[in-house]
């Protein structure tokens, strides 16, 4: 494989859609082996990872590409090994949150369930379907170290990443359960929240990629310290972009309805900021609306009314810029390569510039 193809977002992202389904069509015909039972795994697995932005093979990519990786068709692989699991991610946040859709279609728990209720099967068809989507979820994670295994790398840089690779996993873990807690508190600390956001978001899809592409190719300390300068605060800026997504972003673009982070009660620096600044009123409307599963179009509404009318949203997009300008001066003290240069600064537009 050579460079070239790497160096254009849409082809790369095409290199990591076809090097998944590759991938899984392999994986495919062993679980087929075992039992046609298990169709509806590799279908619906396939389904929910065609999909995505491919932010964490990019970052992986260009970490190992600004490090001086030559092995570009190793590096390709490694770095897809990552959307195996943020389909583990996706699958289990869904079932922990309840969430109905994922990518504009049912939830895998979703999808179970109503395969159990169509069989007319025994028992519980919500606890089956949660179940098995558990299940579905366990087996990315496992293939993702597979696929990280299988990427064509020697045991010595594939033991400097997976060092990375674990630390990360770690992270993601600790910020999804620290996520539940402000939850089950009822949230309301801004420092509580900006902690969720750097450990289940922000390290997990830009500052570790970046350093398990840049182990790969040996990269030391100091460049990982450099990189980490420019990823962590690209990473919190995407992921407060993603909270204000969540609640008055588009449904066509987000794949979930509008609104749903509200539903879920999630506690986001946005929703913590609003609570900080909002009459005793307004406090008393939101406590009240959030995490409300049954929350209707006009609730969903007068939420965010007062979340906008607290100042809460020009505050995000106001730390959103501060952060991505600190990633941006970061990434251009690097020196890195123009091609690298180039692609990280893109990449940090397409994770933080969406609209709401």
């Amino acid at each position: 494989m050579t460079s070239e193809p790497l160096l254009s977002a849409q082809a790369l992202r095409a290199a990591v859609l076809s090097t998944l389904d590759e991938f899984l069509a392999e994986q495919g015909e062993i679980l087929t082996d075992i039992s046609a039972d298990l169709g509806p795994f590799r279908t619906w697995l396939g389904e929910l990872v065609s999909g995505g932005k491919r932010l964490r093979p990019a970052f992986c990519v260009w970490g190992y590409l600004g490090a001086g990786g030559t092995d570009l068709a190793a590096g390709l692989r490694a770095a897809t090994s990552l959307e195996l699991l943020q389909a583990c991610a996706l699958i289990h946040d869904d079932v922990m949150d309840d969430s109905d859709t994922r990518r504009g279609k049912p939830a895998a728990h979703r999808r179970f369930a109503t395969l159990h209720r169509g069989s007319s099967w025994l028992g519980d068809a919500g606890r089956f379907g949660d179940g098995a989507a558990i299940l579905l979820g366990d087996l990315c994670l496992s293939w993702a170290d597979e696929m990280l295994y299988r990427s064509g790398f020697g045991p010595e840089p594939l033991g400097r990443a997976k060092r990375v690779y674990d630390r990360m996993r770690t992270e993601l873990m600790a910020g999804q359960y620290l996520d539940l807690l402000e939850q089950a508190r009822g949230g309301g600390s801004v420092d509580r929240s900006l902690l969720v956001v750097r450990y289940k978001s922000a390290k997990y899809t830009i500052e570790r990629p970046l350093h398990m592409g840049a182990a790969l190719a040996g990269a030391d300390e100091s460049f990982l310290a450099a990189l980490s300068a420019y990823g962590l605060p690209l990473g919190e800026a995407f992921q407060l972009r993603d909270d204000l997504l969540g609640v008055f972003g588009d449904p066509a673009q987000t794949g979930k309805p509008a609104g749903d982070d509200l539903r879920e009660g999630k506690r986001t620096l946005l929703v913590a900021t609003a609570m900080q600044r909002a009459t005793p009123e307004q406090a008393e409307h939101l406590r009240e609306g959030l995490g409300d599963p049954h929350l209707g179009p006009e609730a969903n509404e007068e939420l965010r009314g007062i979340i906008v009318a607290t100042g809460a949203v020009d505050e995000v997009e106001s730390v959103i810029a501060r952060r991505t300008a600190e990633a941006l001066g970061a990434l251009a003290a690097m020196g890195l390569s123009e091609e690298a240069h180039a692609a990280l600064t893109a990449l940090s537009v397409a994770a933080t510039a969406r609209s709401v």
